[in-house]
């Protein structure tokens, strides 16, 4: 059986996978990954137990009891480049021997759930509502580095998108990829469902001019506009195109819970970020564990 070369699977002396520091008993079927580092206790000090925790750079870990299941949550930090590290580090924990450098005999797949933040780019969805991505459209471009990339992407949603935009030659390709059924089934009732846009940044790759001006100074209406096969895009963030993306091609089920605490449409924000984040957190662990 062939092994993954250091350079490919970097593994620590106690035989941690290296950027999230963790191996495969340190982690629960049921994930929940956020951004922000200090939001993992906001979720923890729910559980009844607290059985582990880490910390490597922006990357902290509890895993701990919830309602008697068993449940971990990840920091990720901002962006699909971060995404991109604990995705593939995630699955390398819980299906790589890492003693061995050998693939598991047998795949083990995880619930992974983000839970985030997200501006709302329709005028009917409330800021403080719950927004859960029927498919993350990655303007990123990450998922392109992936071999067979292809054959998790929704082609007719991105061709229809680069269509109506009049997307730029010179911008990655749009991929889009589907949530997990299963998991939208669980967080369905009582949340806005759609299309979740990924930008590869906060300020012009989201249509926010500061000194610099947008190549693409239309992109946020162009975005509101879009209607697909019954599909219309909800809401941009920074992370669901490759959680989605890689969790299809890893054979993980992942799927994105966000809050909205800004409209685009309606130049509304939140006048408690912090409620709006712990009703998320509330729900979401309800659903989760149902």
């Amino acid at each position: 059986m062939s092994q993954f070369p250091e350079t490919e699977l970097i593994i620590t002396k106690d035989k941690r996978v290296y950027h999230i520091n963790l191996k495969g008993e340190d982690i629960a079927d049921n994930v929940i990954v956020v951004g922000d580092q200090f939001r993992v206790p906001q979720i923890s000090k729910f559980f009844s137990k607290i059985e582990f925790e880490t910390q490597h750079r922006e990357f902290v870990t509890h895993t701990g009891l919830y309602n008697g299941k068993r449940l971990t949550v990840v920091s990720t930090g901002i962006g699909t480049d971060n995404v991109d590290i604990v995705l593939n580090e995630l699955d390398a924990a819980v299906n790589i021997n890492l003693e061995t450098r050998t693939l598991n005999p047998v795949h083990r797949s995880l619930n992974i759930v983000r839970l985030g933040t997200s501006g709302a780019l329709q005028g009917d969805i409330p800021v403080n509502g719950i927004v859960v991505s029927s498919h993350g459209l990655g303007l990123d471009g990450l998922l392109n580095f992936y071999d067979d990339w292809q054959s998790v992407s929704e082609k007719d949603i991105s061709d229809a998108f680069i269509k109506h935009t009049g997307w730029l030659p010179n911008l990655p390709y749009p991929y889009c990829v589907k949530a997990s059924d299963e998991l939208i089934s669980k967080f369905r009732q009582g949340t806005h469902i759609g299309i979740t846009a990924t930008a590869p940044g906060f300020y012009g790759p989201q249509g926010r001019q500061i000194r610099l001006k947008s190549a693409m100074s239309q992109l946020n209406e162009m975005l509101t506009d879009f209607r697909h096969d019954g599909h219309r895009i909800t809401n941009f963030e920074m992370e669901t195109s490759a959680l989605y993306g890689l969790g299809k091609l890893l054979n993980h089920n992942c799927l994105t819970a966000c809050v909205i605490i800004a409209n685009r449409v309606r130049k509304e924000f939140t006048s408690d970020y912090a409620k709006s984040v712990e009703i998320l957190i509330e729900e979401s662990l309800q659903r989760l564990t149902s």
